[in-house]
């Protein structure tokens, strides 16, 4: 699966782009048929420390998951939306299977 990471107004380091890439790609055990993935990485301007931003969104066919979470660092956003993002493909997965007629 080719995950896509963008970062926006900076520069994400080696070692972020490595960790977004296994954590994204570990979700291909859960539904076999995603497309890809794209992974936002946003710097909101406020005062709060949880101010880094990840927006995930899997593309699947006929469907596209999209999570946003928003941490004190980015490592935190991007684990917890691929947690969310594993119970909605095992539900879509599931969702699929029902749908197929005998």
């Amino acid at each position: 699966m080719k995950v896509y990471t963008q970062s926006i107004n900076f520069n994400a380091s080696v070692d972020l782009l490595n960790f977004i890439q296994n954590k994204v790609g570990s979700l291909i055990k859960f539904h076999d048929k995603i497309v890809n993935a794209e992974v936002f990485l946003k710097l909101e301007n406020s005062s709060t420390k949880e101010n880094k931003i990840a927006e995930i969104k899997i593309n699947i066919p006929r469907n596209e998951l999209v999570v946003k979470k928003q941490f004190r660092s980015f490592e935190e956003a991007v684990s917890t939306g691929v947690e969310s993002l594993k119970r909605r493909l095992k539900k879509s997965k599931e969702k699929s299977r029902d749908s197929i007629p005998l």
